[in-house]
């Protein structure tokens, strides 16, 4: 499945609060997911396995490592979880990183809203404007990012431009 959408992703203090105020606007609970995410030496984007309760698919996706909204480029191959595909990944690709994180979903339309708690990096609040039909326009996903972002009155110091993997990565080169 080829999907496009419009992201970003902001480090936050509390996760309740931020639920309280999206849960104002009446969204549908999918529910909390415990989710490993395995990074693997991709030559090429970023490649990953999510293994989780809820949610389980091979990703790969183009993105900029912009502050703010970006738009990616996703293709997302979902699978029943099957340790064969994990070993085969790992002996072709090796691990570049696991992202261990416990996220809270929840959708309003083609928005998705994810409350995260990740392992060694803290809690934040993610939101995706997802377009898996050629529906939307990139500008239509943009505004609909950007209204969202003025909804929970967020500040530009809070906003990541980088993945979860990323910011591991970054902290493990940095630890003595």
């Amino acid at each position: 499945m080829h999907i496009r959408n419009y992201e970003f992703k902001a480090r936050i203090e509390g996760i309740e609060q931020y639920e309280q105020q999206l849960l104002k606007l009446s969204p549908r609970f999918v529910g909390e997911d415990h989710q490993i995410d395995t990074y693997f030496n991709a030559p090429q984007g970023r490649l990953k396995l999510r293994e989780g309760d809820i949610e389980n698919a091979l990703i790969h996706y183009d993105r900029q490592d912009l502050q703010g909204s970006k738009l990616s480029n996703v293709i997302l191959y979902k699978h029943k979880p099957d340790g064969a595909l994990k070993d085969i990944l790992i002996r072709q690709l090796g691990i570049k990183v696991v992202v261990d994180k416990r996220r809270r979903i929840y959708f309003i339309d083609n928005v998705k809203f994810h409350l995260d708690r990740v392992a060694g990096l803290g809690t934040f609040l993610e939101v995706e404007a997802i377009d898996d039909s050629g529906c939307y326009t990139i500008e239509e996903l943009k505004e609909q990012c950007d209204k969202y972002y003025e909804y929970f009155k967020l500040n530009q110091q809070d906003l990541i431009e980088k993945s979860y993997s990323d910011l591991l990565l970054e902290q493990q080169m940095d630890s003595p």
